[in-house]
């Protein structure tokens, strides 16, 4: 027995379904997931089903011959217009012979001869045949008066009948020119997503949007519409930190000195040349001068465009393989959520996400637990070197994502405690109006969220300590936050470090 998963789009019409069903059942298909929600779409329903191969090609074909199969996601046009017809019997059905020839759904009529255009019948179709769109209008036209009011192609004047339609052509401009079968699977993926939420009480229209959203968001703020927030820390003579806080997702941090520089994160790999960009307006440009990357974690706001780089990337054994899988939550407590696997199924696809494949790999913990050294909760798996600060690599707890890294410089009180401790009051609201759609989507960013409490509790403790030890220098813990401004904790609560200047369309904005 083997799992697959089709589509059937069938008319609407009592019986329809059970007709599928018992294909299905007679060729001894179990089927492990059905999918149908009226208010979507009601001519869709996603199946997903066990059985054997052979059963599975029957089951298609009969589906097929039927015209129950869904095989292809081909765009679909919306034309609306006004026609004049001659006020006579058999004038309407006469128009509707012309139409039914080039297949169109009509979806919208309307004509009153007691109005105030009495000849006038508006019309809106939708045509999955593009081609014959000509030869329709040359045939109307040669015949009635016509006006063309509305001629769409992407996707956005297409009412519900056509819901998914609708939406794999708004995928289409995030992900590109995909194959129909790819563009089906990930459908299925995220017609998933929205069945977990609606049993959850969410609205799957609300769902469909914010997954657009996600997409048209990294779209719209990458390339010409690019931006980012900077702040830049003089450590000591010749050591200078950068953070940039990118439109969305996590920011990148680097090291300049005066032998290399030193990245911590990477960001989302569809901002890979902006970033590049931005590095050459700071004078940071030249990337044969980087030479190590040190990763966090495998989201791919973090580590996504890591293998757009040329330096090798630093990074736990672990959080390579949650990179290589198809989930966020590999290795967690959630392993098996259908939402944090599609949703890293999608956000991979829409940020370009290009994952190292130039690495080193930070050692092993020993198995029996014996002779770890400790940093507060944290266990130290590494030591290295930047610009003369040596930095210790904490294995973290795993609450926010499974082998999850940070780094600490005890004697500069620098720490990098990736999404476990963030300002968010740093967040502009663009950024916090993006971040929460992850939260929507998965409903919560943490795969263990009882594991990330302890987690921050362990770390404010740990900037506590560091905070005492720094006193004598008039210094404080400097956390630089997986997202938001470097800040430091003060009374409890992060303050923002320094100033922060606006980088955009090639220039700053203090």
């Amino acid at each position: 027995m083997e799992q697959f998963s089709f589509i059937a789009c069938m008319p609407d019409r009592p019986g329809a379904l059970h007709r599928a069903v018992e294909i299905i059942t007679r060729h001894e298909g179990n089927i492990t997931r059905i999918q149908y929600d009226r208010r979507i779409d009601r001519n869709t329903v996603f199946f997903e089903v066990k059985c054997v191969p052979g059963a599975y090609g029957e089951i298609m074909e009969e589906l097929e011959k039927i015209g129950y199969l869904q095989t292809s996601l081909q765009p679909v046009a919306f034309l609306k217009f006004h026609i004049y017809l001659p006020n006579r019997p058999g004038a309407l059905f006469k128009f509707l012979d012309h139409l039914t020839s080039a297949g169109p759904n009509i979806t919208f009529l309307d004509f009153d001869d007691r109005g105030q255009h009495p000849e006038r019948l508006v019309v809106s179709l939708n045509i999955e045949n593009t081609e014959l769109i000509d030869t329709l209008l040359n045939v109307l036209k040669s015949r009635y008066r016509l006006e063309i009011v509305e001629y769409d192609t992407t996707g956005e004047k297409l009412d519900d009948t056509v819901f998914y339609l609708r939406f794999a052509q708004k995928l289409r401009t995030f992900i590109g020119d995909a194959e129909d079968v790819f563009l089906m699977r990930f459908l299925q993926d995220i017609n998933h997503i929205a069945q977990e939420l609606s049993n959850l009480g969410k609205d799957p229209k609300e769902v469909f949007e914010s997954i657009l959203k996600v997409g048209e968001t990294l779209n719209r703020t990458s390339g010409e519409g690019f931006y980012a927030d900077v702040q830049r820390v003089t450590i000591r003579d010749g050591l200078e930190l950068f953070c940039f806080q990118l439109p969305c997702g996590g920011n990148i941090y680097l090291f300049d000195t005066p032998g290399e520089r030193v990245m911590i994160d990477a960001g989302y790999g569809i901002y890979f040349q902006d970033v590049v960009n931005l590095l050459q307006y700071y004078g940071l440009g030249d990337l044969t001068r980087l030479k190590r990357i040190y990763i966090t974690h495998a989201d791919a706001d973090h580590c996504g465009a890591a293998g757009y780089f040329p330096a090798p990337s630093f990074l736990n054994r672990e959080t390579l393989k949650v990179a290589r899988e198809t989930s966020r939550a590999y290795g967690s407590t959630h392993q098996e959520c259908i939402l944090e696997e599609v949703y890293t199924k999608m956000i991979n696809l829409f940020s370009r996400f290009n994952p190292p494949e130039n690495f080193e790999l930070f050692p092993d913990l020993p198995a029996s637990g014996e002779g770890i050294e400790m940093r507060g909760a944290f266990p130290v798996i590494a030591r290295f070197s930047v610009g003369g600060l040596e930095f210790e690599a904490l294995q973290g707890l795993g609450g926010h994502m499974h082998g999850e890294v940070l780094y600490l410089c005890p004697e500069e009180g620098l720490l990098f405690p990736e999404d476990t401790l963030i300002n968010f009051r740093s967040l502009s609201p663009e950024r916090t109006e993006y971040n929460v759609l992850a939260d929507y989507l998965m409903t919560s960013v943490n795969v263990d969220s009882k594991l990330a409490r302890e987690e921050r509790n362990a770390l404010i403790s740990l900037i506590s300590e560091l905070n005492e030890a720094l006193a004598g220098k008039e210094q404080k813990c400097v956390v630089c936050c997986g997202h938001g401004a470097i800040s430091v904790l003060e009374n409890g609560k992060f303050i923002e470090f320094g100033s922060s200047e606006r980088y955009v369309a090639g220039k700053c904005i203090k």
